[in-house]
């Protein structure tokens, strides 16, 4: 039978106690009634995760205890860092769960000319911090132990400034002569990093900004596609090419 695997903001250790409260204790609680002696596997995002069994419970709280940790082998060798031009409500929630769950290493909301949405101060740290919980939530169900780091969201310039010269750039373009996955590997310590555009896409001096910052244009083929869809099939396409989808990797 397959064990619920819950999220731990709390380091975690070998043969000890913990507590899950607040939104997690609830869900353990009100919605999966689970009992004392139920079996669960946590993990904190340090890459290891533990079975863990229930040993009391409050209202919303859970107290278990902890058994041995194991390393789990689900990260991929690629390293996809993906700059996700903002969009509208549950469109971008989409972009960052299907991301998370095919194995992307780290994303930044990117904010556009034409992007309908406007985010600064508190209301662009609220989002980013309920993106993160999204991102939480997607490895919780795909058995990912290292979550996806979620930037605060920033303007194309000022992500562009900021971003390491530490592997191969690609922005996409349904226009582009080039389809993504064409190219040479990437060496084995690069992060590869693809630039997609929100709704509206990109203005010209965008493009321009993006091509000095040594951005090359891709294609994911002849369709236009949706902006959390394109988020989906760059990681799809790019595992399968250079990560753990690959058919070379069994």
């Amino acid at each position: 039978m397959r064990r619920h695997r819950v999220f731990s903001s709390k380091p975690l250790r070998d043969q000890a106690r913990t507590t899950l409260s607040g939104d997690r204790g609830r869900y353990l609680t009100r919605v999966l009634r689970l009992a004392r002696g139920a079996e669960l596997v946590l993990f904190d995002g340090s890459g290891l995760e533990w079975p863990a069994v229930i040993e009391g419970l409050g209202r919303d709280r859970v107290e278990l205890i902890t058994g041995e940790a194991t390393r789990p082998h689900r990260e991929s060798p690629l390293a996809l860092r993906l700059l996700q031009g903002v969009s509208r409500g549950e469109r971008m929630d989409y972009a960052v769960q299907k991301a998370t769950e095919l194995g992307v290493h780290s994303i930044v909301p990117v904010l556009t000319r034409y992007g309908v949405v406007r985010l600064a101060g508190a209301q662009a740290e609220k989002r980013r911090r309920h993106w993160q919980e999204v991102a939480i939530s997607a490895c919780e169900q795909s058995g990912r132990c290292h979550i996806p780091a979620i930037a605060q969201p920033a303007a194309l310039a000022s992500v562009l400034a900021g971003l390491p010269a530490d592997g191969p750039r690609w922005r996409l373009d349904p226009a582009g002569e080039r389809a993504l996955g064409q190219d040479a590997a990437p060496a084995a310590d690069a992060i590869v990093t693809v630039l997609i555009g929100p709704e509206g896409g990109f203005d010209d001096s965008e493009a321009r900004v993006t091509a000095t910052a040594g951005f090359e244009v891709r294609t994911l083929g002849p369709r236009v596609l949706r902006t959390e869809t394109a988020a989906a099939a760059v990681a799809a396409v790019l595992q399968a090419r250079w990560g753990d989808l690959s058919p070379a990797r069994g």
